[in-house]
Formats: C-alpha cells, sequence, structure tokens
C-alpha cells in the first residue's frame, strides 16, 4: 500500500527524531507548528494537517477522499451559522476544489474575510481522534481547525511524518505535570520581597518549565499563602491596562512578604491556556464587541483552556500540601482539591477596575463565576 505524503521531510529528518529520543506527542507539534502532517494514530488512522500552517505542498499531497475539515464548537457555530451544542468538535466537507490555503485559512482565523460562504458546507459525522486532533493543534499554540483524512489501517506513514497514538495526545497535559522536576534554584531578592527564591521546574521530556516564587519559608509553615498566576506577558511585564493581572501579581507578592511566607506558582499559562498569539487574537474580537469569554469561543478554544494539574505537583515537590489559597477564583480552589491539596481558605484577591478593564472584570464576575 502506498506510503502517505512520500514528500513530506526526509529519511534524514525523520531519523534525527528518532535519534533524538523526541517524545511523539513533541514530534508532533514540532510537525504541527511547521506545517507538516501527523498521523494520529486512533481508532482508525487520522491524517492531520493544520488548518493555519499547512503549505501548497502538504496541501497538493494530502489525501482529498474523505477529507474534511474539524473545528471547535464554537467557532463552527460561528462559520456556518449553525447553534453548537458545546465547544466539542465539528466536522465538515468543503465544497469540491475549495481546500486550499486562503480558504483554510479563513476557516480557522475569524480575523480574516472569508472567499467563501461556508453556510452551505456539507456536515459529517465527527471521526473518532477528532478531539485529539483539535487537542494537539491547541497544545502547538495554533487556531484549533485542522484538515483530517481517515486512513486505512496498516498504511506506512511515510517519511517526515510525525506519528502519535491519540490517546497520548489526550493525555498529554497530565503526563507533563506528573514528570514535572525541580532544575534550577536561586535566591532572588526583590523590591517588595527581599527574602525571595525563585525555582524552575521542567518536565523530564524538556517541555516547557513553570517556576515558583518563594517567599521566606512557606514549607515551615502550617498553611502559607499560595497564590497559582498564570503568566501574562502583556500585564505582569508591560504593565497592560486591559486585565488586572499585573496588579495581582504584586499585591500577592506583597501580602506574602507581610505575612513572612508564601509561594507565588508562575504557569506558563498564558491568557488561560491558549498562548500570546491567541490571546492577542482574543484581544482583537474584544476590540470588536466581544467579551473574553466570546473571544475564545470564537477563536474554537474554550472558555478556560488551563490545567491545575501542574500546580499541584510543584507544591507537593516544594513541601507544602495545605494552602490558604489567595483568589477570586472558586474554579481553582476545586481544581487544588481534587488534585490532592488540602485547601484550607480563601483569601480574596479583588483589584479595583481601572476604568480601561471595567468590563474585562464584570465578565469574570458574571461569565467565570469570580468573586469580585
Amino acid at each position: 500500500m502506498t506510503a502517505i505524503g512520500p514528500n513530506w521531510g526526509t529519511r534524514a529528518e525523520a531519523s534525527a527524531t528518532a535519534a533524538a529520543g523526541l517524545h511523539p506527542v513533541l514530534a508532533a507539534i514540532g510537525a504541527a507548528r511547521a506545517g507538516r502532517p501527523v498521523l494520529l494514530q486512533a481508532e482508525r488512522p487520522l491524517l492531520v494537517l493544520m488548518a493555519e500552517t499547512a503549505g501548497e505542498a502538504a496541501l497538493r499531497e494530502f489525501p482529498r477522499d474523505g477529507a474534511a475539515v474539524v473545528l471547535g464548537g464554537g467557532r463552527a457555530a460561528i462559520l456556518l451559522g449553525r447553534p453548537a451544542s458545546g465547544d466539542g468538535p465539528v466536522a465538515f466537507c468543503l465544497p469540491r476544489g475549495a481546500v486550499t490555503v486562503p480558504v483554510l485559512r479563513a476557516v480557522a482565523d475569524p480575523l480574516l474575510p472569508s472567499p467563501l460562504g461556508f453556510a452551505a458546507a456539507l456536515g459529517r459525522p465527527v471521526p473518532a481522534g477528532a478531539d485529539a486532533a483539535l487537542a494537539l493543534a491547541k497544545f502547538s499554540r495554533l487556531l484549533p481547525a485542522v484538515l483530517v483524512a481517515e486512513i486505512a489501517a496498516g498504511t506506512p506513514a511515510g517519511a517526515g511524518v510525525a506519528v502519535v497514538e491519540a490517546a497520548a495526545v489526550l493525555g498529554w497535559q497530565e503526563t507533563m505535570a506528573g514528570s514535572l522536576v525541580r532544575v534550577a534554584e536561586a535566591g532572588v531578592p526583590l523590591a517588595e520581597a527581599a527574602e525571595a527564591r525563585l525555582v524552575a521546574f521542567r518536565p523530564e521530556d524538556g517541555g516547557i518549565e513553570h517556576l515558583a516564587l518563594l517567599i521566606g519559608a512557606p514549607e515551615q509553615a502550617e498553611a502559607p499563602l499560595v497564590r497559582v498566576h498564570s503568566e501574562c506577558f502583556t500585564g505582569d511585564l508591560l504593565g497592560s491596562m486591559r486585565c488586572d493581572c499585573g496588579p495581582q501579581l504584586h499585591q500577592a507578592i506583597r501580602r506574602m512578604a507581610a505575612e513572612g511566607a508564601g509561594v507565588l506558582l508562575y504557569m506558563a499559562q498564558e491568557g488561560r491556556g491558549i498562548g500570546l498569539v491567541n490571546k492577542l487574537r482574543a484581544y482583537a474580537l474584544q476590540d470588536a464587541g466581544l467579551d473574553t469569554l466570546d473571544a475564545n469561543r470564537a477563536l474554537g478554544w474554550g472558555a478556560d483552556e488551563r490545567s491545575f494539574v501542574p500546580a499541584a505537583v510543584m507544591l507537593r515537590a516544594l513541601g507544602v500540601t495545605r494552602v490558604r489559597l489567595l483568589t477570586n477564583n472558586p474554579a481553582k480552589l476545586a481544581a487544588l482539591t481534587a488534585c490532592g491539596i488540602e485547601v484550607v481558605g480563601r483569601v480574596s484577591h479583588a483589584i479595583a477596575a481601572n476604568g480601561v478593564n471595567d468590563s474585562y472584570l464584570e465578565t469574570k464576575a458574571r461569565r467565570f463565576g469570580h468573586l469580585i
């Protein structure tokens, strides 16, 4: 049987990947971001190409028989003009001859003008493995829109085609969290907390790092003040007024310093887990009138894509299993509790609106259930 995509990549690239011992999910993420195909081993093998990064060469070799586009429910509802029951995958077929780079870009990105009327696109059953295909797009920090084609079992993947089990993709967040280890630590005196240490955690496969800022000796406290803070380049570093992240970060440090102990977990989960580039896209949609939740869904993401398993793993590694959580988000309390961390109380962490982020804070309270 003919191999899939004989001209994608080279034997040398495939051999180099294998020799490097790269985790199959990381190899698949690299292929996805580079616009190369990924073969998902699911109930029936599924060839996947990311709509955002697909190029002309990849499309020329992509199987057209039975090919379909898979989107998150929120994006599909807008594109097809149909109600969606949730954020789960929706599959449809494009009209004949419409599988082109501009069309796929427009399918993925609501900020691009559509060269095609999608309302007449033909719906089709969602193939097995579609949820893993969308998850792979999200882990790659790409827009969750993919071109897929079911492949006969046993078909060789071909050179340069990343192969990964669908189950491995779906369990990737937990896999990364479970392998986190301390790799570096140093004292970092801060203007707001002189007795501070920064500890870096990295998964064993070399994936993304998370950080823990320790104020004083929280591991010796009965129930230290803890904040789980998602990184925010725009708010924490640039001082953006669109959110309350920067003031929350610095207020947390000051409160922990005042108590003499605390842990601030600085998680690499920008934009509630969608990444900086996609957060900027969501900002553009917010400027057009959507709130923060609907903007995420319009891009094909869920309202909150974060996992709090890594935070719990880090706390246990630091010897902190009983905490007072500095947060306005009840979901964080529930998530850490479910992960085996004893949350003995919630400490309010409200920041006053600044005249720019008023509607953002109102949306957090009304639609996300934040206690502010």
